[in-house]
């Protein structure tokens, strides 16, 4: 029975040719040999490039009581959970994506993203 199931031709869900099944040929043309994964580019992902997504970037948490969040005045300072320099944390939709470093662009504050966080999810 094992024998019958080598040479279908199953469908590849990760490619992007809008239903059609991928033959295995081109499953092996597309494989990454160090890692066995797929190659994908961004016209993969073309269906998804007008969602709005919310990015965050936190410099740091720190905890009050309301009393204390009530005597807050314009100057007052919070002390935050980070040291300075050290790395900040990127959300995008509340899930940790990236850490980076704070930098100035034009007069304006801006985010370099120093290590890709990667997921256990595929």
């Amino acid at each position: 029975m094992a024998d019958d199931t080598e040479n279908m031709n199953l469908p590849d869900l990760a490619a992007s040719n809008q239903g059609t099944p991928a033959t295995s040929s081109s499953n092996a043309e597309d494989m990454n040999p160090e890692d066995g994964e797929a190659e994908r580019n961004a016209t993969d992902l073309e269906a998804v490039f007008d969602i709005p997504v919310h990015v965050s970037a936190i410099l740091g948490k720190s905890h009050i009581e309301v009393s204390e969040l009530l005597k807050l005045d314009e100057g007052t300072i919070i002390e935050l959970d980070r040291k300075v320099g050290e790395a900040i944390d990127i959300y995008v939709n509340d899930r940790l994506v990236a850490r980076g470093e704070v930098v100035v662009v034009e007069e304006r504050l801006g985010v370099t993203m120093t290590e890709i966080i990667k997921s256990g999810i595929n």
